[in-house]
């Protein structure tokens, strides 16, 4: 079973929905998310935004990239910049991509106007996971 590792800074936002998209949409792989620098929760709107998408987020929480060092991972994927140029060496990934994505979490504006951000950098990243798995089988 290949094993995907997506990072991000605080894995509270982008990597969550990412995480659960990919399990979505390959259930074959074996999936988790981190970040390098663990906000120790997942973002509301976030979760508002994998929910709607219909996926569960019963037992989502924010780890620590270092939980995986150890670890044989065949694909680890940045979602974010600062993820990209903090994360430590992982001597156990086979294959690494940078897919930087805005930081949902950053958005101004209403609760309404905050979650559409969410929702459209969902989107986006469902878009690259499924362009991605399709251009690998």
């Amino acid at each position: 079973m290949p094993t995907v590792l997506i990072l991000c800074t605080g894995n509270s936002c982008r990597s969550q929905m990412a995480e659960m998209i990919w399990k979505k949409n390959a259930p074959g792989w074996q999936v988790a998310s981190a970040g390098s620098k663990p906000s120790g929760y997942v973002h509301p709107l976030a979760i508002k935004a994998i929910e709607e998408s219909g996926l569960p987020t019963a037992g989502l929480t924010s780890k620590s990239v270092d939980q995986f060092i150890d670890q044989k991972i065949d694909l680890a994927i940045t979602v974010c910049d600062n993820a990209a140029e903090d994360c430590p060496i992982m001597p156990g990934v086979a294959k690494t991509l940078h897919w930087p994505f805005e930081d949902p979490a950053d958005a101004e504006g209403t609760d309404e106007q905050k979650f559409l951000v969410f929702q459209n950098v969902r989107d986006q990243i469902e878009s690259k996971i499924t362009a991605y798995l399709k251009s690998i089988q």
